[in-house]
């Protein structure tokens, strides 16, 4: 059984959002196309609180993209993003999402951030949905979405500690930062992952 997952395809990290990816809205016609090659489709869903800590106007005197500590872990402060029951939050109209079988929220502790749809950072908490593709007899995990460099990477490397056979759909995912998402595909690929364009699976 091979799985799609959907990463974060949210209003809010989509031109015009309050945490824009650049290009972020592209990945939609080609997740759009894959969808139907695959045997599950999966999406994972930021849903912060208003009072999340990884949000910088929860931190008197910070800006965005500041860098703080949170439970230990280095920590970049956000603008608000994906709070809970906004706009920004729902997912891009434009995805197609009656394939999508089951949604896994994450960002929901205000006390730690959640990149991965697995795990929060500190691995303090699982999702289930590692549990969840077992239950399905899911063997192999293409991940795509936004941001290539935060959620899809840190995504794809708890799908290899899971071990599940990980493939990251490069074409399919845009980064925050293009030199991080260089980093984020070298360390994947090193960890026994494989990052893959979308036709390889058409």
């Amino acid at each position: 059984m091979r799985a799609l997952l959907l990463i974060d395809i949210q209003n809010d990290f989509l031109p015009g959002g309050s945490l824009a990816v650049p290009a972020g809205d592209q990945v939609i016609p080609v997740l759009n196309n894959l969808q139907p090659h695959l045997d599950l489709v999966v999406a994972t869903q930021d849903w912060h609180p208003q009072n999340h800590k990884s949000f910088a106007s929860n931190h008197p005197g910070k800006q965005p993209f500041e860098v703080t500590a949170l439970q230990g872990l280095e920590q970049v402060l956000w603008p608000d993003h994906c709070v809970q029951h906004s706009e920004g939050a729902n997912f891009a109209e434009s995805l197609h999402m009656n394939k999508v079988e089951a949604i896994f929220r994450k960002g929901m502790n205000p006390e730690i951030d959640s990149y991965s749809g697995f795990y929060d950072n500190g691995h303090l908490k699982s999702t289930g949905l590692a549990d969840y593709l077992r239950g399905r007899q899911v063997q192999q995990v293409y991940i795509a979405g936004l941001a290539g460099d935060y959620c899809v990477y840190f995504s794809a490397k708890d799908a290899l500690l899971e071990g599940f056979d990980t493939f990251l759909i490069e074409d399919a995912s845009r980064p925050i930062s293009q030199d991080g998402f260089e980093k984020a595909k070298a360390d994947v690929v090193s960890m026994g992952g494989q990052v893959v364009q979308s036709s390889s699976i058409l």
